[in-house]
């Protein structure tokens, strides 16, 4: 068992109940308080944000400044652009705006052209927004399709077996998709919570692996930690799991062939997602001998 000084980067200090420190999407529980304008990162935001609220956000931005350009045409005055003529101040307002995005996007229908000094600015300038503009979200789509991300997919539960006339505690991976990782590792941490001369402080104490890496990654892979006399687990309960508030951290990494770089995965189980069983087979030989992995299978198991 490591030393109570071990402190993996999540400090040992602690007061009260604790939820879990790794949330089930891989992110850290923590958040970040007391930061300024200046910490904030418009590119890493929008690389790492979701796709749903990526898209959101550009379409946002796509009518908001279009809106914008909008209003200065309108202020400049519709006569100033030919063709932009409507029967109420709405269409006429709905031509600038679609003259806008026809300008932003260097499209250029010529069904309504700016013909004043003023109208011929603005849309110099939004021309200019618009070469900029959608230079950037090029760079953003190539960013966000070229990063590299793992999609490892965890056992809903992490079981406690029976394993070579003993216990083990184990837990199933799988790669979700059909890019090949090789030299895959896997580094499983416990996370407790004691009292010591009153204090609560957390302990963390780094699990020996059976197998803890494997050259290839095209199956389900089984990570064990043997419970033996050493292991930090040995003759707890599930009420002293819960009693110190245990987690497991898991840390998986490995080089992922179609990108060439290293790529991550981390996950955590709470001590009530510790279960006694067995887990069921994931994958199959068919008749022609080759295996099929059944990859919503992998949290399949039987209660002992």
């Amino acid at each position: 068992m490591q030393n109570a000084a071990f402190d993996p980067g999540l400090t040992n200090q602690v007061a009260g109940a604790l939820s879990r420190a790794i949330n089930r999407d891989g992110s850290f529980n923590i958040r970040r308080r007391g930061v300024s304008w200046r910490d904030f990162h418009p590119y890493m935001q929008l690389i790492n944000m979701s796709w749903p609220a990526f898209i959101a956000v550009a379409v946002g931005a796509y009518l908001a400044i279009n809106t914008l350009f909008a209003g200065l045409y309108w202020i400049v005055g519709p006569e100033q652009l030919s063709g932009a003529d409507g029967a109420t101040p709405g269409h006429r307002f709905m031509n600038v705006f679609f003259f806008s995005a026809q300008t932003l996007t260097t499209v250029g229908y010529g069904g309504i052209a700016p013909k004043g000094l003023a109208a011929n600015i603005v849309a110099a300038i939004e021309a200019m927004f618009g070469v900029f503009g959608f230079a950037l979200g090029t760079g953003l789509l190539f960013g966000r399709f070229s990063k590299p991300s793992a999609r490892i997919a965890f056992s809903e539960k992490a079981l406690i077996t029976p394993y070579q006339g003993g216990q083990s505690l184990q837990f199933r991976v799988v790669n979700r998709r059909s890019n090949l990782l090789i030299e895959v590792e896997a580094r499983v941490m416990l996370m407790t919570v004691n009292r010591v001369d009153g204090v609560l402080k957390r302990n963390f104490a780094v699990l020996k692996l059976e197998r803890p890496s494997i050259f290839f990654f095209p199956l389900t892979w089984t990570v064990v930690h043997p419970i033996g006399p050493d292991s930090p687990l040995s003759g707890k309960t599930a009420e002293d799991l819960e009693r110190q508030q245990a987690e497991l951290m898991i840390l998986v990494k490995g080089y992922d062939d179609t990108f060439s770089q290293t790529v991550h995965a981390r996950y955590s189980y709470r001590f009530d997602e510790i279960e006694f069983g067995r887990f069921t087979p994931a994958f199959e030989i068919d008749p022609a001998g080759g295996i099929d992995v059944y990859v919503d299978r992998i949290s399949d198991y039987a209660p002992s």
